[in-house]
């Protein structure tokens, strides 16, 4: 894949992991005050985005152990916040604790919370364009892609 360059705007690469607890589905979803998203940060000059991604995965959650059974598909969210564009990558997380690293910038982690979630629960607390992400990834996880 090319490095980052969505003409004007930022790139931003993450993942939507799914975990399956009791086998039904479940995504991770962090928190920063009152917003909820997936793992993800902005991909720096000349970097894959979907290393990006997976940097920013163990960066903000610790996990190390993706398995991308779907491929490297993505969905990629209009631009909002200045232009910034996320992209989202599709990986199972069968193993591995989430923890909430300090961030050395920072001083501390990046979030506040996380929480698997089943896709019924996790649904209500996303923004719109999340939303249309999440159902696109439970879609695929659960074979049930709408076009």
């Amino acid at each position: 894949m090319a490095p980052c360059s969505i003409a004007n705007n930022k790139l931003s690469a993450g993942v939507v992991i799914v975990r399956f607890i009791e086998q039904r589905p479940h995504y991770l979803l962090l928190r920063v005050y009152r917003y909820w998203d997936f793992p993800k940060g902005l991909v720096e000059p000349g970097e894959d985005p979907l290393q990006a991604a997976i940097r920013e995965v163990r960066e903000e959650t610790g996990l190390t152990d993706l398995h991308f059974r779907w491929g490297p598909v993505f969905k990629q969210t209009p631009p909002y916040s200045r232009g910034k564009v996320a992209r989202y990558y599709l990986a199972e997380a069968a193993r591995g604790k989430v923890y909430l690293p300090v961030n050395p910038e920072l001083g501390k982690p990046e979030h506040h919370e996380f929480r698997w979630l089943a896709y019924e629960q996790a649904r209500p607390l996303l923004v719109k364009r999340l939303q249309a992400v999440l159902d696109w990834a439970h879609g695929i996880v659960t074979g049930n892609v709408v076009r």
